[in-house]
């Protein structure tokens, strides 16, 4: 499966946020999918298992609990196949940086003007 496709799931993107957060216990993850998405544990843990199979998830044994993480790997196995697309956006993101920044010195810039002229002028 390709990484796209492991995101392409509305299910799986929140399961990575919850566990962007920090690490969360398969119980946890469960209770927050399940209450926003009206599935069921199991159908939880399938998702876990995609996102394990992967690379976007790693899990570990704590006592009963299997605890779930991030893994590195996914997102940027993402990122590299997206990268080949950034010449699209990227200069369209800078030309609107700098347009942003170019508003926000103007308005600096008008902010002292108008403070100046308010300033009451000393009498001699």
């Amino acid at each position: 499966m390709h990484a796209l496709d492991v995101l392409g799931d509305p299910v799986r993107r929140r399961i990575l946020e919850l566990l962007a957060e920090g690490e969360a216990s398969a119980g946890a993850v469960g209770a927050t999918i399940g209450e926003e998405f009206g599935i069921s544990q199991p159908a939880v843990s399938q998702h876990l298992k995609v996102l394990r199979d992967n690379g976007f998830a790693t899990v570990r044994p704590e006592g009963t609990k299997r605890l779930y993480a991030v893994d590195s790997r996914g997102p940027s196995e993402a990122r590299e196949w997206l990268s080949t697309f950034e010449r699209f956006w990227l200069p369209k993101l800078a030309a609107l940086d700098t347009e942003l920044a170019r508003g926000r010195r103007q308005r600096r810039l008008t902010s002292k003007t108008t403070s100046k002229q308010q300033t009451p002028q000393k009498e001699t």
